[in-house]
């Protein structure tokens, strides 16, 4: 698998802690309307980064037995 794409993989996935974490520090101060926001952004990073990861395994594997 090629360098540059782990490294999206791995800004994915940094992408979705980041807005974890602002959504858990909107929860504290009581704002839920963002915090909500941010945790499906959260969410949508962290399903693009696990898809992501999944379609390069089915390639490896597939790359693998040929």
């Amino acid at each position: 698998m090629p360098t540059s794409t782990h490294n999206r993989i791995a800004e994915l996935h940094s992408l979705a802690a980041h807005a974890h974490t602002a959504a858990a520090v909107a929860h504290g101060k009581g704002d839920h309307l963002s915090a909500r926001e941010l945790s499906k952004q959260a969410l949508e990073h962290s399903m693009n980064a696990y898809k992501l990861s999944q379609e390069l395994a089915t390639k490896a594997a597939k790359h693998d037995n040929a």
